[in-house]
């Protein structure tokens, strides 16, 4: 990775770690690398969003607002992903991104990936695995944790 963001490289990490280094420079093309300084919103949650967002360095939080109470989903670091899912399906932010420090992100929109995908299919295809694997893991500790709070409800009314 470059340590000067005049000259940004998309690192072997994550959805990219089955890419090769030409194919990530390739990639690095089809999108755009953003400067985030600390405590600037990446994303706002309920605004439209169609775009893929790669941590290069840096931290970010994903946060949810619920009756006025602010609710952290999770950190987002280097090699880690925001909006896969609006990717595949655009629509309306679910969480809000917060920079806790400097990061540095690059962003690529659904037509981005279109492009990247019709131009050099092999490795988009690698890079389409990866975002599916993200997804998976992601859905599968969700199910884990909604049964288990199952779980939990159903011993309460067992024990009542």
């Amino acid at each position: 990775m470059s340590t000067e963001f005049n000259k940004p490289e998309l690192p072997a990490l994550g959805i990219l770690a089955a890419l090769d280094d030409a194919d990530r420079r390739l990639l690095s093309d089809y999108g755009e690398f953003l400067p985030v300084q600390a405590d600037a919103q990446l994303i706002e949650e309920g605004s439209p969003q169609n775009s893929l967002y790669f941590v290069i360095s840096g931290v970010l939080h994903v946060t949810t607002d619920v009756d006025g109470k602010r609710t952290l989903i999770s950190r987002a670091e280097p090699g880690e992903t925001i909006g896969e899912v609006s990717v595949f399906d655009p629509g309306k932010a679910s969480a809000t991104v917060h920079a806790q420090e400097f990061c540095q992100v690059w962003r690529a929109s659904r037509e981005d990936i279109d492009a990247f995908l019709a131009s050099y299919p092999e490795a988009a295809g690698r890079l389409l695995l990866g975002m599916l694997g993200v997804l998976c893991g992601r859905l599968r500790n969700t199910t884990e944790k909604l049964t288990a709070k199952e779980q939990q409800v159903a011993l309460r009314y067992l024990y009542q």
